[in-house]
């Protein structure tokens, strides 16, 4: 991970400011991130946009009042964030085209929207990567999968990967693979709070208050991953510290693997990566 404490990037066009894209924000307007020429945000709501243009090196423009916002933002910008809603794109694409930089690089934020779709509607002289980080980006802590495009180098790659490890850690690897790591990364949050909500319920039905529950069960997933991120052991190792033989936790050990997590889990990544390639195809 980069130490944002020592970090500068070129001027840089945001269109989109949902959760994902103002996730992003958030780690490049962060202390010791510089972006030489400012930020360029686009979002649809006027208040949306003045909230954001309070933001230090932030100029915001609203596609609702100025028809030509997302052609200004990027004008001399050399890195170009889409965080638009996928079905959107195509349009984007097709009315910024002539507004970007030769040499620009346009980092895709969209889920399921393929490079080849980007290239084929911007000019030869634009860099395309693709990317897929996790919401865990609000708070700094994300996974994101980055891939580059036929157009894009060794030094793009590595722009937009210093850009991305501002808000957490990046992951480079061929689009072939991203799909597949947003069933990982992408949706891994989402196992990990349902891990955590049945964790929970089973406290309360011992008798621990809703407030009491979640003080043990966060804590202990916090705690956790804590560990298993300092000690740097397997976490297989790590679960045999905690399971003394013939004690209770190897008993509990037992049951969870009645269901056979590791099968489970192979197939609820299965129907997130089918599903991922149905929308792609649409």
């Amino acid at each position: 991970m980069t130490d944002t404490q020592n970090v500068t990037l070129p001027t840089i066009a945001l269109l989109g400011a949902g959760s994902m894209g103002r996730a992003i924000l958030s780690g490049l307007v962060a202390p010791g991130v510089v972006v030489q020429g400012g930020i360029r945000v686009t979002n649809r709501a006027e208040a949306r946009a003045a909230e954001l243009g309070d933001l230090p090196g932030v100029t915001a423009y609203a596609t609702s009042s100025r028809p030509e916002a997302n052609r200004l933002a990027v004008d001399g910008a050399e890195i170009v964030l889409v965080a638009v809603k996928p079905a959107m794109v195509p349009d984007l694409l097709r009315e910024i085209a002539a507004s970007l930089t030769p040499g620009a690089i346009v980092v895709s934020v969209a889920a399921g929207v393929t490079i080849a779709t980007f290239e084929a509607l911007l000019p030869d002289t634009i860099s395309v990567v693709r990317s897929m980080p996790n919401t865990p980006a609000i708070v700094g802590k994300a996974v994101t999968g980055i891939s580059g495009g036929l157009r894009s180098d060794a030094d793009d790659l590595q722009t937009v990967r210093t850009l991305f490890e501002t808000v957490g850690e990046v992951v480079e690897v061929p689009e072939a693979q991203l799909d597949a790591l947003s069933t990982i990364s992408g949706s891994g949050p989402a196992y990990v709070y349902y891990l955590i909500e049945a964790l929970t319920a089973a406290a309360v039905g011992k008798g621990f208050t809703p407030d009491q529950a979640a003080q043990l069960v966060n804590g202990t997933f916090l705690g956790a991953a804590e560990l298993l991120v300092t000690s740097g052991d397997d976490p297989a190792e790590l679960r045999r510290r905690v399971t003394s033989p013939g004690g209770t936790t190897e008993r509990a050990i037992a049951v969870l693997e009645t269901a056979d997590l590791a099968t489970l889990f192979a197939r609820a990544t299965d129907a997130a990566l089918a599903r991922a390639r149905e929308l792609a195809a649409s």
